[in-house]
């Protein structure tokens, strides 16, 4: 309840508190404040851990009524279209990866596609802990060791669906940032994007020796090619799949 209060009376006081580093809360990027540092909250060293959690859903129902019931009681029995889009159970596979790219120039990327599952100690900094396929309650996590911020020069973190329906709005998708200090950062993957099979969810970036974290949540058609011309990376994609479970 804490966490509500923190929204519900936003403002310059609510964003000391964030600033100054509260172990027990939760911030939520949004549009309106989409960027944090975790310099700030003396949060750049150690070991930065990000989980991708997700559920395969059978409807939108639930959700509907959670989000608009309090402000609509009525929109809850309003009956919604019909939505011609196959079966209800949505059967999806999201991968959490990572571009990175270091101040000696090295590019690359972190990804269960391919098993290019990074280093947490050497070159590229970022380690990808496993591949979850199934949306269990861990999810997947990927680790940035922020000791070695001075060699990073921008880290995008993002989710693909390897697999499946594109159905982004219907997984209810988090990713979650658990800095060495300070509250957990969140940013949903819950917005309208029907027929997305890739998100840019959050930027990591060494801002003159300033880590800086912004929200993205920019949703693309394609795959990580798509994203790479987004965002200038310069990396060559192939075709690539994953080792049968």
């Amino acid at each position: 309840m804490r966490t509500m209060a923190f929204w519900s009376n936003w403002g310059r006081s609510a964003w000391r508190e964030f600033e100054s580093g509260d172990a027990s809360g939760v911030v939520e990027l949004t549009k309106r404040q989409s960027t944090i540092s975790l310099t700030k909250q003396g949060a750049a060293s150690g070991n930065l851990r990000i989980n991708l959690s997700w559920q395969m859903r059978t409807s939108d129902f639930n959700s509907r009524a959670g989000r608009g019931s309090l402000r609509h009681p009525l929109r809850m029995f309003k009956p919604e279209p019909v939505q011609a889009q196959g079966p209800a159970m949505v059967n999806v596979d999201l991968d959490l990866a990572v571009m990175y790219e270091l101040k000696s120039g090295a590019k690359g990327v972190v990804q269960p596609l391919g098993e290019f599952f990074g280093n947490l100690n050497e070159a590229p900094y970022v380690k990808l802990s496993g591949d979850d396929r199934f949306g269990s309650g861990s999810g997947e996590t990927v680790y940035v060791n922020m000791d070695h911020k001075d060699d990073i020069k921008r880290l995008l973190v993002f989710v693909y669906i390897y697999d499946g329906t594109p159905a982004f709005d219907r997984t209810h998708g988090l990713v979650t940032l658990y800095p060495s200090n300070g509250p957990r950062v969140e940013i949903a993957l819950d917005e309208r994007a029907p027929q997305a099979r890739s998100c840019a969810v959050v930027l990591i970036e060494n801002v003159k020796g300033e880590m800086m974290v912004r929200r993205e949540v920019k949703y693309v058609y394609g795959f990580q090619a798509e994203l790479d011309r987004l965002y200038g990376w310069g990396l060559q994609w192939g075709r690539g799949y994953k080792s049968k479970v």
